[in-house]
């Protein structure tokens, strides 16, 4: 059983491959980090190129893959998810599509938490998404 954070403000930063949560309680901050260990298709067998015909034989069939894909992401998001279910407050921000891949996985859960904004935001280090989050809440 996953250890849940009760009533906290919670900001993440979230892309594909992981998740850094920082939880916030009165004036305590406390961190988490979240791999998703979801792979894309690699196109190739092994990521090598092959020098014999009839190559496109070879390679996995690209639905399969992409459910493969967005099975082990929707594995991710519950895990996010599991962590912050009870946050009275959640920020949520990062590169590309996984945010509103998130956001649509929270409403589809039903989550309680406000969502305060969904936002973009480039690659950050783990010691700027706290900074961040603590700037958003402490304001």
């Amino acid at each position: 059983m996953k250890e849940q954070k009760m009533k906290s403000k919670v900001g993440l930063w979230i892309d594909h491959r992981k998740c850094v949560m920082v939880f916030i309680n009165n004036k305590n901050t406390e961190k988490k980090i979240i791999s998703s260990n979801a792979e894309k298709h690699h196109g190739r067998i092994n990521g090598k190129r092959s020098t014999r015909s009839f190559e496109s034989q070879l390679v996995k069939a690209d639905d399969r893959q992409e459910r493969h894909f967005t099975g082990q992401l929707n594995t991710y998001f519950d895990e996010v998810i599991s962590y912050f279910g009870d946050s009275e407050s959640i920020l949520i921000f990062g590169p590309g599509e996984a945010k509103g891949e998130l956001l649509k996985h929270i409403n589809m859960h039903k989550i309680n938490g406000h969502i305060e904004e969904l936002e973009n935001a480039d690659r950050m280090t783990e010691a700027q998404v706290v900074e961040k989050v603590e700037k958003y809440y402490f304001k």
